[in-house]
């Protein structure tokens, strides 16, 4: 049988974890938002090569889900909003940019479709965090802070 303290401190250490999955799951876009403000000009000009009407208002869209949708993963506040934000961004940007059916060139075509089913990796991750944290409020767990 476990002691109190023992279990507590059991309950920090899987708190942790948790915490640093969900930040290894927006890792990518925290930087992805980050780098689209850093180049700004850069990411319309990306925006605009996958074909996206308006490629100015959807790059700052893009920027706005991708940071929002982490830091609401990330505070444990509307988790589950967050989650499904950046669910539904990968479905979109990955039929884009990962359009492996589209591709002639065979070598080009494998690693398209690798990136393709590593992106519905990232999706069912997001979809079983909105899922688990669909009450509204999941705590937040900041490593540095002892609760």
């Amino acid at each position: 049988m476990m002691s109190a303290s023992s279990h507590d401190e059991h309950r920090k250490l899987c708190l942790a974890l948790a915490w640093f999955g969900y930040l290894a799951l927006c890792s990518a876009y925290i930087l992805g938002g980050v780098d689209k403000i850093l180049d700004f000009p850069g990411a319309v000009v990306e925006t605009r090569h996958l074909g996206v009407p308006f490629p100015l208002l959807a790059t700052i869209a893009t920027i706005i889900v991708e940071l929002l949708g982490s830091a609401l993963i990330l505070s444990g506040c509307w988790r589950w909003c967050g989650a499904l934000l950046l669910a539904g961004f990968t479905v979109v940007a990955n039929m884009l940019a990962n359009a492996f059916w589209r591709l002639p060139d065979e070598a080009a075509r494998t690693l398209s479709a690798n990136a393709f089913f590593e992106h519905w990796g990232l999706i069912g991750g997001f979809l079983l965090i909105a899922l688990r944290s669909s009450s509204g409020f999941s705590r937040p767990f900041l490593p540095w802070k002892i609760q």
